[in-house]
């Protein structure tokens, strides 16, 4: 897979399911992403503002081209309703050749 077509997997947490569905549908929906996974309730324990918090949330995976990761970030972030959003990405080192291009082909950003 060359720059143009190499995939990434862009993975962030939401609090309620709701909100998970509802984030995946608007990026897959701007064809930013070609598909989208919601799964959950997962356990997340962490640091914040000096205090450990412990919550249930729901994760969102996203199938994106790596040229499109700024796009599906700001998109993310403006429409998160978290303050600090986690949004990572993972490089997808191999793939099925038929399964990058369905990625590239419905994932243009429109």
């Amino acid at each position: 897979m060359n720059k143009n077509t190499s995939l990434l997997c862009v993975v962030t947490t939401c609090g309620t399911k709701e909100d998970a569905d509802s984030l995946a549908r608007l990026v897959v929906e701007r064809h930013i992403a070609a598909c989208a996974q919601v799964s959950g309730p997962i356990t997340s324990i962490y640091w914040w503002k000096g205090q450990m918090e412990e919550e249930q949330e729901w994760q969102v995976r996203f199938k994106i081209l790596a040229s499109s990761y700024q796009l599906v970030q700001d998109t993310i972030r403006k429409n998160h309703p978290y303050e600090l959003p986690q949004i990572v990405a993972f490089g997808i080192e191999e793939a099925l050749p038929e399964f990058a291009q369905w990625v590239a082909e419905n994932s243009e950003g429109k």
